[in-house]
């Protein structure tokens, strides 16, 4: 497979979806959401990705990586449309239930399409990794400058275009070759044998540390430093900063990043990613607040390597697609979870207090994964 066309259209598409973390929650309180309508709007739509997700893994495996990439290109130019027509809390529903089914294929297909690039297979996912986060801090980047020098509109207009030019680039990436698949009865059997395995539950929980950050960056980060008094531009930057320090986890971390009961790599991340959520909110500088996102990016960054590793070298290439997919589950419930806690926590207590809470609940988290990780990898 070669990598440049696949490292663009994945580039381009996670530019649009860095786009949406900034436009449309705006979008939304612009229209009169409260912060649970703005919570929920978010968490909603997950509850379809969390079916979606897994049969979006099983058909990796048996249609290939590139096909569900190319449809998932697709729905993010209908949702870019759906958006700028769309007014009310429902209308808002329907167009994030399109960007959720677009993650819910996209990411299992090209994790599953990395893994089998030749070479190191931690260097290559890193680079992926690297190249998503890349696009999500111009798409935030970008996002904020439209929405300060155009409208909403337009910004929306922006996004469908970045669905079609991933689309383009996804053409002329070359189809992984196919591979064996035991026959099945039903696209999600291949399941059954999966979640046999401790180390995909250990996993699943892995990864649901490490789509915090991004939970929070798809609604609450730009709800924080608006009302820190930071404009669109300020705020597209600051929370791009993230992704900055995701790529250093993609780029640099993922040269380092071991598997295995001995290595302390998930407990650190976990650490550093309860201390960045729950400390960024106390000084209002933009300078400790960038500071915690890098810190925090670089923690997720590398936690999200993580499982993707653990999970590679625990299946099959036939199963891969799908043994992904349940590792996205922790990202599907992450993104179910976080978004409703934190409109709950800040529409009842405030949206500093509620950074504060699930500071204190991320490091029970990291307690947990401590605990596992010996648990997974023991012998039977």
């Amino acid at each position: 497979m070669s990598h440049r066309p696949f490292l663009l259209a994945s580039l381009v598409w996670n530019l649009g979806l860095g786009m949406t973390w900034l436009v449309v929650p705006l979008y939304a309180a612009s229209q009169g959401l409260s912060n649970a309508q703005i919570g929920s709007l978010f968490a909603l739509p997950v509850l379809a990705q969390v079916s979606l997700n897994l049969v979006g893994g099983a058909y990796t495996d048996r249609v290939g990586g590139r096909r569900i990439m190319l449809a998932s290109c697709w729905i993010v130019v209908v949702s870019g449309l759906w958006f700028m027509l769309a007014e009310g809390f429902w209308m808002l529903v329907v167009g994030q239930v399109g960007l959720v089914l677009s993650r819910a294929a996209f990411w299992p297909a090209t994790w599953a399409m990395a893994s089998e690039l030749p070479g190191n297979r931690g260097i290559e996912l890193g680079r992926l990794n690297a190249v998503t986060n890349v696009g999500q801090i111009c798409g935030g980047v970008v996002c904020g400058f439209l929405l300060a020098a155009t409208d909403f509109d337009t910004t929306f207009a922006v996004l469908a275009a970045t669905g079609l030019v991933s689309f383009f680039a996804g053409l002329v990436t070359p189809a992984s070759p196919r591979k064996p698949a035991a026959p099945q009865r039903h696209v999600l059997a291949a399941y059954g044998p999966l979640l046999r395995h401790r180390i995909i539950h250990y996993s699943i929980f892995c990864a649901y540390i490490s789509a915090l950050p991004f939970s929070l960056s798809m609604s609450f980060y730009p709800l924080l430093l608006a009302q820190y008094g930071y404009g669109e531009e300020t705020s597209g930057i600051l929370v791009a900063l993230r992704a900055v320090g995701a790529i250093a986890a993609g780029l640099v971390a993922a040269r380092f990043v071991r598997t295995g009961p001995e290595t302390l790599w998930p407990v650190m991340c976990a650490v550093a990613v309860a201390a960045a959520v729950g400390i960024l909110p106390v000084v209002n500088h933009v300078v400790p607040i960038g500071l915690w996102m890098l810190v925090v990016g670089l923690g997720s960054g590398a936690m999200t390597l993580y499982f993707q590793i653990t999970i590679a070298e625990v299946s099959r290439a036939e199963e891969r697609g799908a043994a992904l997919a349940l590792g996205g589950m922790g990202w599907s419930v992450s993104h179910l979870s976080t978004p409703l806690l934190m409109g709950f926590l800040a529409d009842r207590y405030g949206i500093v207090p509620a950074f504060y809470v699930l500071g204190v609940l991320a490091l029970g988290f990291a307690i947990v994964i401590g605990w596992m990780r010996r648990w997974a990898f023991r012998q039977p």
